[in-house]
């Protein structure tokens, strides 16, 4: 036994500090959706909780789009600000990394992080990096993306017309709409209700799988925005909200053709082998067409699976072409054999998709029930 008295006892230095993974949610938006109005509401107001705030612009559309500058006479920060609420603020213009580098020096300081993304961005890559990057991995970890959307100027947004990549048009405002978990309708007090209706029908006609949210100013409590738990399997609301999609809300009708969600329900139990040949055909692959010939892109992707030979049900989310599977507990809502599957994407076809899946399941021949 060491001596109790001896000085190595007393360094604190040598006991490494426990902290608890920080979660990260990715706010984007076009351009005057209202970012800069939810972060400055977050900022500003007395609410409790330890917040840091990444101002960050990503991609080469970042110069048509100025960095948010929030602090004393409207300064643009490029180090830390500490606010007197008890948040943190930074701008930083690199690709992210950076700047979660320079904050997780800081933590124990603060509960959440919030990146703000430049208008243009897409939220894919930079959800991904966050989402299943290694060396972050064990600090934070990726709560869910939302997208502040203009009331008034969502719906010229959506239709806005770009260069068509893979033979499919898909512009930023779209992306942004398919890949949010939670979505922030803002402004609904500029529009009559037929308008805002109409915005409506067609953010759904994207994604028709995210809760939304109506607001004036961008007032939203901070409760509705934090602890999403998007990407967490932990989360029993989660995992019943995700099966609450598909049973409440049927296949989504096109936008322009380009972008919609369709639903598959199997009763049936699948093999993780089946499964990841399924993922790996429609994301890596990209063999899933629909009846004329188009390739479905997958942009966004959620499933919660009865496993074949397993008790335990898995949760599947994919962004792209990146996906993570985790088993997650039971409950009342995931027992039985029934496999659900969310998909939000490009010329989705909902009867070629069960034929491929089928078709997966025949070509592992490991005898899914």
């Amino acid at each position: 036994m060491s001596d109790m008295n001896s000085s190595e006892e007393d360094i604190p230095s040598l006991i490494p500090a426990q902290y608890k993974p920080v979660p990260v949610t990715i706010i984007t938006g076009y351009l005057g959706a209202g970012k800069t109005t939810l972060l400055n509401y977050i900022l500003k107001e007395q609410h409790n909780k330890r917040i840091a705030v990444i101002l960050n612009e990503f991609g080469e559309g970042s110069a048509l789009e100025k960095s948010v500058s929030i602090g004393q006479e409207g300064e643009l920060y490029e180090e830390w600000l500490e606010l007197r609420n008890g948040c943190l603020c930074c701008s930083v213009k690199d690709n992210g990394i950076k700047a979660i580098e320079n904050l997780m020096a800081k933590r124990g300081k603060f509960d959440y992080i919030l990146l703000e993304t430049t208008g243009l961005a897409d939220p894919g890559p930079i959800a991904t990096m966050f989402w299943l990057d290694e060396d972050l991995g064990s600090d934070i970890y990726l709560d869910g993306i939302i997208t502040v959307i203009d009331c008034k100027h969502g719906l010229s947004q959506l239709k806005e017309k770009t260069e068509a990549e893979n033979d499919v048009k898909i512009n930023a405002a779209i992306r942004q709409v398919a890949l949010a978990d939670l979505i922030i309708l803002n402004k609904c007090d500029l529009v009559a209700s037929e308008q805002k209706d109409v915005l409506t029908a067609a953010i759904r006609s994207i994604n028709g799988s995210s809760r939304l949210l109506e607001t004036t100013h961008c007032s939203v409590p901070l409760d509705d925005i934090l602890d999403l738990r998007a990407y967490s399997g932990v989360c029993q609301d989660r995992l019943s909200a995700i099966v609450n999609e598909v049973k409440t809300r049927g296949d989504s009708s096109h936008l322009d053709k380009d972008v919609g969600t369709v639903t598959l329900e199997l009763d049936l139990k699948i093999s993780r082998k089946s499964l990841e040949l399924f993922l790996q055909r429609i994301l890596w692959e990209n063999l899933a067409k629909d009846r004329e010939g188009n390739t479905m892109q997958i942009i966004r992707f959620k499933a919660l699976c009865s496993l074949a030979g397993e008790d335990l049900p898995l949760l599947v989310q994919a962004v792209y072409d990146t996906y993570d599977c985790q088993s997650v507990p039971s409950s009342e809502d995931t027992n039985g054999n029934v496999s659900r599957l969310i998909f939000i994407g490009t010329h989705l076809d909902k009867s070629c998709l069960h034929s491929l899946l089928l078709q997966c399941i025949k070509d592992s021949g490991d005898g899914s029930e």
